[in-house]
């Protein structure tokens, strides 16, 4: 059962939270931290699931029981917003700053144009549950979901058309580099990418049966994806061949973490955040990953970076984390 059906069931989503498999991380040796992390207050105890800031200012959190936060003080304040659905939302994302689009369960998108300060919802033409989003422009924006579900939109999202994903795999992560060429990726080791906008996918093989939860590539040959039980996947060919990088688990092990969003704001750096506690960074694109301890054990599924210095995570608990990198 993936990271995303657990957390929709309460009794075993809370019962999760008191297993911390920080422990089944190997940690590297003591070198200088290369980020400071501070939790924030969010006024919110409910699970938050994604977050998105515009700038180092503003920005929004989603999750839980249909929640949308928004600050404008670099996350020191959060602000509730009025609730337009009851439904879980998964994952947000804004283009150029002013049109926004948050997705989630039971087909759920939620629009806004006024620089996310009202949202509406849109017909998304299905009842599956959404999980990622990705944005090129004010027009045009790609969806992924359950059941092997891809919507496309190029007219603010006025219409979605059901693209053929040739899969039934629920699909999780989803990044497009350019209008033609993206990826997504989810369950039973799926990756699948476009060449055309996602008129036609093909699937790309990894030997995995891993579900893969996100996927980043900082150009169209490195890239990379993460997912159940610590998973980590790199290529340097475009995805034509998956190199696994899955870290060991250490000893003991009961269960290595899921590894839930990865994010490069170069070439070199990068960062992965997951549940119980899965947290760690790299300055050497992904040749050593160093552990961090600062999100206290808690659960981290969003991850933003509006500039390569500065990000936030979000995650179990209404937490909200800062995150400042140190020069190395």
């Amino acid at each position: 059962m993936n990271t995303f059906l657990r957390i929709w069931n309460p009794c075993v989503f809370l019962a999760s939270l008191l297993v911390l498999s920080v422990s089944s991380l190997v940690h590297a040796q003591q070198v200088q931290p290369s980020f400071v992390g501070v939790i924030q207050p969010s006024g919110t105890q409910v699970t938050l699931l994604d977050t998105f800031f515009v700038d180092s200012q503003e920005g929004w959190a989603v999750g839980a029981g249909g929640t949308i936060l928004h600050t404008a003080t670099s996350g020191k304040t959060w602000q509730a917003l009025p609730r337009r659905t009851r439904t879980m939302l998964t994952n947000i994302t804004f283009a150029e700053n002013t049109h926004g689009w948050i997705v989630g369960q039971n087909g759920t998108i939620l629009h806004s144009d006024t620089r996310g300060k009202q949202w509406n919802p849109q017909q998304s033409g299905t009842t599956s549950s959404l999980y990622g989003i990705h944005a090129f422009d004010t027009h045009k924006a790609w969806v992924v979901g359950a059941r092997g579900t891809i919507l496309h939109t190029q007219d603010h999202g006025e219409t979605w058309i059901d693209l053929d994903s040739g899969t039934n795999a629920d699909l999780f992560g989803i990044q497009f580099l350019n209008e033609q060429q993206g990826w997504v990726v989810g369950a039973l080791g799926v990756i699948l990418t476009t060449m055309d906008g996602g008129q036609h996918w093909t699937q790309q093989q990894t030997d995995s049966t891993a579900t893969f939860f996100d996927v980043f590539f900082v150009d169209s040959l490195s890239g990379w994806v993460v997912g159940s039980q610590g998973s980590m996947f790199r290529t340097i060919t475009g995805g034509k061949q998956w190199i696994d990088k899955t870290r060991p688990c250490g000893s003991p092990c009961i269960r290595p973490a899921d590894l839930l969003r990865i994010h490069f704001t170069n070439i070199k750096e990068g960062w992965v955040v997951g549940e119980a506690g899965a947290f760690f960074s790299t300055r050497d694109a992904g040749f050593t990953w160093q552990d961090s301890e600062a999100s206290e054990g808690l659960s981290l599924y969003g991850l933003s970076f509006p500039k390569p210095t500065e990000g936030w995570a979000v995650g179990s608990q209404g937490a909200v984390m800062k995150i400042s990198t140190l020069a190395p």
